[in-house]
């Protein structure tokens, strides 16, 4: 099974965009052993909102591109990783070690089960 990671983290926090040489390192080794073992898929950070757009389509209206930063939003997408797992548990226990890497730093991840050919029946 296919799960997709999205991390999350408080916007204004500086820490989170500049982050120290240690926790490049410790990012770098784990993804690196996470992609040898078969777990990881791809992962990437993402830059912050200011660099992003919102695009909605309400149902009978136009479409709208909303410019960041967004000022609604205090937790952001921080970056993402594709990853493999054998189950939903096992996908939480990868996202446990992967927070661990996050010492300083207040950070959730949201989980979902990447949906297969074989799951539209």
């Amino acid at each position: 099974m296919r799960f997709l990671m999205m991390h999350r983290l408080d916007e204004r926090n500086a820490e989170a965009w500049n982050p120290n040489p240690e926790f490049v390192a410790r990012m770098g080794a784990f993804i690196q052993a996470s992609a040898e073992k078969g777990i990881l898929i791809s992962g990437e950070g993402v830059h912050p909102s200011e660099k992003g757009a919102l695009v909605r389509k309400p149902v009978d209206g136009d479409t709208r591109v909303t410019d960041g930063p967004f000022t609604e939003a205090k937790e952001v997408i921080g970056g993402f990783a594709l990853i493999n797992a054998k189950d939903r548990a096992e996908a939480v226990e990868f996202a446990k070690e992967y927070l661990d890497l996050f010492a300083t730093m207040e950070v959730e991840v949201e989980i979902r089960q990447i949906v297969e050919a074989e799951d539209m029946g």
